[in-house]
Protein backbone atom coordinates (compact mmCIF):
# COMPACT_ATOMS: atom_id res chain seq x y z
CA UNK A 1 0.00 0.00 0.00
CA UNK A 2 2.81 2.45 0.78
CA UNK A 3 6.59 2.81 0.71
CA UNK A 4 8.28 2.47 4.11
CA UNK A 5 11.96 3.19 3.41
CA UNK A 6 11.27 6.89 3.28
CA UNK A 7 10.52 9.92 5.45
CA UNK A 8 6.96 10.83 6.40
CA UNK A 9 5.75 13.78 8.42
CA UNK A 10 4.59 12.28 11.71
CA UNK A 11 3.46 15.46 13.45
CA UNK A 12 4.24 19.12 13.87
CA UNK A 13 6.95 19.98 16.35
CA UNK A 14 4.52 21.66 18.73
CA UNK A 15 2.35 18.53 18.98
CA UNK A 16 4.99 17.00 21.23
CA UNK A 17 5.38 18.88 24.49
CA UNK A 18 5.80 17.32 27.92
CA UNK A 19 3.43 14.48 27.02
CA UNK A 20 4.07 11.58 24.61
CA UNK A 21 2.10 11.47 21.36
CA UNK A 22 0.68 8.25 19.97
CA UNK A 23 0.17 8.12 16.21
CA UNK A 24 -0.26 5.31 13.68
CA UNK A 25 1.98 5.60 10.61
CA UNK A 26 1.79 3.04 7.78
CA UNK A 27 -0.19 0.64 10.00
CA UNK A 28 2.43 0.90 12.75
CA UNK A 29 1.52 2.27 16.18
CA UNK A 30 4.32 4.64 17.24
CA UNK A 31 4.78 6.87 20.26
CA UNK A 32 6.76 10.11 19.90
CA UNK A 33 8.24 11.99 22.84
CA UNK A 34 10.99 14.37 23.81
CA UNK A 35 13.88 12.60 25.46
CA UNK A 36 17.03 14.16 26.94
CA UNK A 37 17.66 17.79 25.94
CA UNK A 38 14.36 17.89 24.07
CA UNK A 39 15.47 15.55 21.29
CA UNK A 40 12.55 13.71 19.70
CA UNK A 41 12.48 9.93 19.99
CA UNK A 42 10.07 7.33 18.60
CA UNK A 43 9.41 3.72 19.63
CA UNK A 44 6.62 1.19 19.22
CA UNK A 45 3.52 2.19 21.16
CA UNK A 46 3.63 -1.14 22.98
CA UNK A 47 4.90 -1.84 26.47
CA UNK A 48 6.84 -5.16 26.49
CA UNK A 49 5.38 -6.00 29.90
CA UNK A 50 1.63 -6.23 29.25
CA UNK A 51 1.18 -4.55 25.88
CA UNK A 52 -0.23 -1.29 27.19
CA UNK A 53 0.15 1.76 24.91
CA UNK A 54 3.20 3.69 26.04
CA UNK A 55 1.54 6.85 24.72
CA UNK A 56 -0.76 6.68 27.77
CA UNK A 57 2.27 7.14 30.01
CA UNK A 58 4.47 10.17 30.67
CA UNK A 59 8.02 11.44 30.29
CA UNK A 60 10.27 11.78 33.33
CA UNK A 61 13.85 13.05 33.04
CA UNK A 62 13.94 12.13 29.36
CA UNK A 63 12.64 8.60 29.90
CA UNK A 64 9.31 7.29 28.64
CA UNK A 65 7.40 5.78 31.57
CA UNK A 66 4.53 3.34 31.02
CA UNK A 67 1.37 4.58 32.70
CA UNK A 68 0.32 1.03 33.68
CA UNK A 69 3.13 -0.33 35.88
CA UNK A 70 5.91 2.27 35.69
CA UNK A 71 8.24 0.53 33.22
CA UNK A 72 10.87 2.98 31.94
CA UNK A 73 11.69 2.78 28.23
CA UNK A 74 14.84 4.03 26.48
CA UNK A 75 15.07 5.70 23.06
CA UNK A 76 16.57 2.51 21.64
CA UNK A 77 13.54 0.43 22.59
CA UNK A 78 15.27 -1.28 25.51
CA UNK A 79 13.75 -1.28 28.99
CA UNK A 80 15.79 0.83 31.41
CA UNK A 81 14.07 0.02 34.69
CA UNK A 82 10.84 -1.09 36.35
CA UNK A 83 9.90 -0.86 40.03
CA UNK A 84 10.78 -4.09 41.84
CA UNK A 85 11.91 -5.89 38.69
CA UNK A 86 15.13 -6.94 36.98
CA UNK A 87 14.79 -5.87 33.38
CA UNK A 88 17.86 -7.38 31.74
CA UNK A 89 15.82 -10.12 30.06
CA UNK A 90 13.01 -7.90 28.87
CA UNK A 91 12.58 -8.02 25.07
CA UNK A 92 13.34 -4.80 23.22
CA UNK A 93 10.65 -3.07 21.21
CA UNK A 94 11.26 -1.37 17.92
CA UNK A 95 12.65 2.15 17.71
CA UNK A 96 12.33 4.43 14.67
CA UNK A 97 14.64 7.03 13.11
CA UNK A 98 13.21 10.53 13.61
CA UNK A 99 14.32 14.01 12.62
CA UNK A 100 12.91 17.38 13.62
CA UNK A 101 13.13 19.79 10.70
CA UNK A 102 11.14 22.69 9.16
CA UNK A 103 8.69 22.69 12.06
CA UNK A 104 7.79 19.03 11.51
CA UNK A 105 8.84 15.72 13.03
CA UNK A 106 9.76 13.21 10.32
CA UNK A 107 9.76 9.45 10.85
CA UNK A 108 11.29 6.60 8.83
CA UNK A 109 9.03 3.55 9.30
CA UNK A 110 11.19 1.16 7.26
CA UNK A 111 14.66 -0.31 7.66
CA UNK A 112 16.65 1.76 10.15
CA UNK A 113 20.02 1.35 8.45
CA UNK A 114 18.68 2.99 5.28
CA UNK A 115 17.43 6.16 6.97
CA UNK A 116 19.32 9.15 5.56
CA UNK A 117 18.31 12.62 6.88
CA UNK A 118 19.63 14.14 3.64
CA UNK A 119 16.60 12.64 1.88
CA UNK A 120 14.19 14.92 3.74
CA UNK A 121 12.99 17.46 1.14
CA UNK A 122 14.29 21.01 1.50
CA UNK A 123 11.72 23.66 2.43
CA UNK A 124 12.97 27.03 1.17
CA UNK A 125 10.21 28.92 2.97
CA UNK A 126 11.09 27.78 6.49
CA UNK A 127 12.74 30.47 8.64
CA UNK A 128 13.00 32.66 5.54
CA UNK A 129 11.98 36.30 6.15
CA UNK A 130 10.76 36.60 2.55
CA UNK A 131 8.11 33.93 3.17
CA UNK A 132 5.20 33.41 5.56
CA UNK A 133 3.64 30.03 6.36
CA UNK A 134 0.44 28.86 7.98
CA UNK A 135 -1.09 25.40 7.97
CA UNK A 136 -2.88 22.66 9.82
CA UNK A 137 -3.63 18.95 10.10
CA UNK A 138 -6.68 16.93 9.09
CA UNK A 139 -7.37 13.29 9.82
CA UNK A 140 -9.05 11.83 6.74
CA UNK A 141 -10.79 8.45 6.55
CA UNK A 142 -9.65 7.60 3.03
CA UNK A 143 -6.82 5.87 1.17
CA UNK A 144 -3.93 8.36 1.02
CA UNK A 145 -3.68 7.85 -2.73
CA UNK A 146 -7.12 9.42 -3.17
CA UNK A 147 -5.70 12.65 -1.76
CA UNK A 148 -2.81 12.49 -4.21
CA UNK A 149 -5.32 11.98 -7.04
CA UNK A 150 -7.23 15.02 -5.78
CA UNK A 151 -4.20 17.30 -5.59
CA UNK A 152 -2.76 16.24 -8.94
CA UNK A 153 -6.05 16.99 -10.71
CA UNK A 154 -7.24 20.51 -9.87
CA UNK A 155 -10.12 20.31 -12.35
CA UNK A 156 -12.34 19.51 -9.37
CA UNK A 157 -11.87 23.07 -8.08
CA UNK A 158 -14.56 24.29 -10.49
CA UNK A 159 -17.12 22.12 -8.70
CA UNK A 160 -15.93 21.37 -5.14
CA UNK A 161 -14.54 24.87 -4.49
CA UNK A 162 -16.87 26.99 -6.62
CA UNK A 163 -17.08 29.84 -4.08
CA UNK A 164 -13.35 30.25 -3.39
CA UNK A 165 -10.74 29.09 -5.94
CA UNK A 166 -12.91 27.43 -8.58
CA UNK A 167 -13.82 28.95 -11.93
CA UNK A 168 -14.97 27.64 -15.34
CA UNK A 169 -11.68 28.57 -17.00
CA UNK A 170 -9.98 25.68 -15.16
CA UNK A 171 -12.20 23.23 -17.01
CA UNK A 172 -11.67 25.04 -20.28
CA UNK A 173 -7.85 25.05 -20.11
CA UNK A 174 -6.02 21.77 -20.77
CA UNK A 175 -3.31 20.64 -18.36
CA UNK A 176 0.04 19.08 -19.17
CA UNK A 177 1.68 16.22 -17.26
CA UNK A 178 5.33 15.23 -17.39
CA UNK A 179 7.29 12.58 -15.52
CA UNK A 180 10.91 13.27 -14.55
CA UNK A 181 12.23 10.17 -12.81
CA UNK A 182 10.17 9.92 -9.61
CA UNK A 183 8.74 13.42 -9.95
CA UNK A 184 5.37 13.97 -11.64
CA UNK A 185 4.44 17.52 -12.68
CA UNK A 186 0.98 18.59 -13.81
CA UNK A 187 0.67 22.22 -14.91
CA UNK A 188 -2.11 24.49 -16.14
CA UNK A 189 -1.67 28.09 -17.31
CA UNK A 190 -4.72 30.30 -17.82
CA UNK A 191 -4.53 33.66 -19.58
CA UNK A 192 -6.63 36.83 -19.42
CA UNK A 193 -9.32 35.55 -17.05
CA UNK A 194 -11.11 37.01 -14.02
CA UNK A 195 -9.59 36.22 -10.64
CA UNK A 196 -11.67 33.93 -8.39
CA UNK A 197 -12.63 35.16 -4.86
CA UNK A 198 -9.58 33.75 -3.06
CA UNK A 199 -7.15 35.41 -5.45
CA UNK A 200 -9.11 38.67 -5.52
CA UNK A 201 -8.57 38.87 -1.76
CA UNK A 202 -4.85 38.10 -2.20
CA UNK A 203 -4.48 40.85 -4.81
CA UNK A 204 -6.17 43.36 -2.48
CA UNK A 205 -3.92 42.29 0.38
CA UNK A 206 -0.91 43.26 -1.70
CA UNK A 207 -2.46 46.54 -2.81
CA UNK A 208 -3.10 45.37 -6.38
CA UNK A 209 -6.29 45.86 -8.37
CA UNK A 210 -8.63 42.87 -8.15
CA UNK A 211 -11.07 43.89 -10.89
CA UNK A 212 -8.78 43.47 -13.90
CA UNK A 213 -8.01 40.33 -15.97
CA UNK A 214 -5.25 38.08 -14.67
CA UNK A 215 -3.04 35.24 -15.80
CA UNK A 216 -3.28 32.27 -13.44
CA UNK A 217 -1.10 29.20 -12.95
CA UNK A 218 -1.20 25.88 -11.13
CA UNK A 219 1.90 23.66 -11.09
CA UNK A 220 1.49 20.46 -9.07
CA UNK A 221 4.64 18.51 -8.18
CA UNK A 222 4.39 15.01 -6.72
CA UNK A 223 7.41 13.29 -5.19
CA UNK A 224 7.42 10.01 -3.29
CA UNK A 225 6.36 8.80 -0.93
CA UNK A 226 3.33 11.13 -0.94
CA UNK A 227 4.36 14.79 -1.02
CA UNK A 228 2.59 17.29 -3.29
CA UNK A 229 3.81 20.89 -3.58
CA UNK A 230 1.65 23.16 -5.74
CA UNK A 231 2.82 26.49 -7.12
CA UNK A 232 -0.19 28.76 -7.47
CA UNK A 233 -0.70 32.43 -8.25
CA UNK A 234 -2.12 35.18 -10.42
CA UNK A 235 -0.55 38.15 -12.18
CA UNK A 236 -2.15 41.11 -13.84
CA UNK A 237 -2.58 40.08 -17.47
CA UNK A 238 0.02 41.32 -19.90
CA UNK A 239 2.99 41.25 -17.51
CA UNK A 240 4.33 37.77 -18.19
CA UNK A 241 2.08 35.49 -16.14
CA UNK A 242 4.15 33.05 -14.07
CA UNK A 243 7.32 35.00 -14.94
CA UNK A 244 5.83 38.43 -14.17
CA UNK A 245 7.80 40.75 -11.88
CA UNK A 246 6.84 40.44 -8.21
CA UNK A 247 5.13 43.85 -8.20
CA UNK A 248 2.48 42.57 -10.62
CA UNK A 249 1.58 39.23 -9.03
CA UNK A 250 0.71 37.25 -5.92
CA UNK A 251 1.85 33.69 -5.61
CA UNK A 252 2.27 30.91 -3.08
CA UNK A 253 3.20 27.29 -2.61
CA UNK A 254 0.53 24.96 -1.30
CA UNK A 255 2.24 22.42 0.95
CA UNK A 256 0.72 18.93 1.16
CA UNK A 257 2.37 16.20 3.23
CA UNK A 258 0.15 13.11 3.13
CA UNK A 259 1.04 10.43 5.68
CA UNK A 260 -0.74 7.06 5.51
CA UNK A 261 -2.24 5.95 8.80
CA UNK A 262 -3.91 2.72 7.68
CA UNK A 263 -5.00 1.37 4.29
CA UNK A 264 -8.07 3.61 4.44
CA UNK A 265 -7.03 6.60 6.55
CA UNK A 266 -4.38 9.30 6.54
CA UNK A 267 -2.86 12.25 8.36
CA UNK A 268 -3.02 15.23 6.02
CA UNK A 269 -0.61 18.09 6.83
CA UNK A 270 -1.58 21.10 4.74
CA UNK A 271 -0.42 24.67 4.52
CA UNK A 272 0.45 27.61 2.34
CA UNK A 273 3.79 29.38 2.06
CA UNK A 274 3.41 32.79 0.45
CA UNK A 275 5.97 35.26 -0.82
CA UNK A 276 4.04 38.49 -0.36
CA UNK A 277 3.35 40.54 2.78
CA UNK A 278 5.27 38.00 4.88
CA UNK A 279 5.09 40.12 8.03
CA UNK A 280 1.30 40.42 8.02
CA UNK A 281 0.27 37.91 10.70
CA UNK A 282 -3.41 38.78 10.33
CA UNK A 283 -3.20 37.91 6.64
CA UNK A 284 -1.48 34.61 7.48
CA UNK A 285 -4.32 33.73 9.84
CA UNK A 286 -6.92 34.80 7.27
CA UNK A 287 -5.36 32.68 4.51
CA UNK A 288 -4.98 29.73 6.86
CA UNK A 289 -8.66 29.92 7.79
CA UNK A 290 -9.71 30.21 4.15
CA UNK A 291 -7.45 27.38 3.06
CA UNK A 292 -8.71 25.21 5.91
CA UNK A 293 -12.28 25.67 4.69
CA UNK A 294 -11.27 24.83 1.13
CA UNK A 295 -9.56 21.61 2.21
CA UNK A 296 -12.48 20.66 4.47
CA UNK A 297 -14.62 20.58 1.32
CA UNK A 298 -12.24 18.00 -0.11
CA UNK A 299 -12.44 15.86 3.02
CA UNK A 300 -16.15 15.20 2.77
CA UNK A 301 -15.79 14.26 -0.90
CA UNK A 302 -12.84 11.92 -0.30
CA UNK A 303 -14.36 10.15 2.69
CA UNK A 304 -17.60 9.53 0.84
CA UNK A 305 -15.58 8.38 -2.18
CA UNK A 306 -13.72 5.91 0.05
CA UNK A 307 -16.99 4.52 1.41
CA UNK A 308 -18.18 3.91 -2.15
CA UNK A 309 -14.91 2.25 -3.16
CA UNK A 310 -14.93 0.04 -0.06
CA UNK A 311 -18.52 -0.99 -0.74
CA UNK A 312 -17.80 -1.82 -4.39
CA UNK A 313 -14.14 -2.92 -4.51
CA UNK A 314 -14.49 -4.65 -7.89
CA UNK A 315 -15.96 -1.70 -9.76
CA UNK A 316 -13.59 -0.42 -12.46
CA UNK A 317 -12.93 3.35 -12.54
CA UNK A 318 -12.40 5.47 -15.62
CA UNK A 319 -9.04 7.06 -16.39
CA UNK A 320 -9.42 10.31 -18.32
CA UNK A 321 -6.87 12.85 -19.53
CA UNK A 322 -7.48 14.97 -16.41
CA UNK A 323 -6.48 11.96 -14.28
CA UNK A 324 -3.00 11.65 -15.79
CA UNK A 325 -1.17 13.33 -12.91
CA UNK A 326 -2.71 11.01 -10.32
CA UNK A 327 -2.29 7.92 -12.49
CA UNK A 328 1.41 8.67 -13.08
CA UNK A 329 1.93 9.42 -9.38
CA UNK A 330 0.47 6.04 -8.49
CA UNK A 331 2.82 4.37 -10.97
CA UNK A 332 5.77 6.01 -9.21
CA UNK A 333 4.49 4.77 -5.85
CA UNK A 334 4.08 1.25 -7.24
CA UNK A 335 7.60 1.35 -8.67
CA UNK A 336 9.08 2.49 -5.34
CA UNK A 337 7.22 -0.24 -3.45
CA UNK A 338 8.31 -2.88 -5.97
CA UNK A 339 11.94 -1.76 -5.59
CA UNK A 340 11.69 -2.05 -1.80
CA UNK A 341 10.20 -5.53 -2.04
CA UNK A 342 12.77 -6.60 -4.59
CA UNK A 343 15.62 -5.44 -2.35
CA UNK A 344 14.12 -7.33 0.58
CA UNK A 345 14.07 -10.69 -1.22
Amino acid sequence: MFPTNTWYVACTADEIDEKPLGRTICNQAIVFYRAHEGKVAAVEDFCPHRGAPLSLGYVCEGKLVCGYHGLEMGCDGKTIAMPGQRVGGFPAIRSFPVEERYGFVWVWPGEKDKADPALIPHMEWHDNPEWAYGGGLYHVKADYRLMIDNLMDLTHETYVHATSIGQPEIDETPCKTTVNGDEVVTSRFMSDIPAPPFWKAALRAKGLADDVPVDRWQICRFTPPSHVIIEVGVAHAGHGGYDAPAEHKVYSKVIDFITPETNTSMHYFWGMARKFNPGDKALTAQIREGQGKIFSEDLDMLERQQRNLSAFPDRALLKLNIDTGGVQSRKVIERVIAAEQGAAT
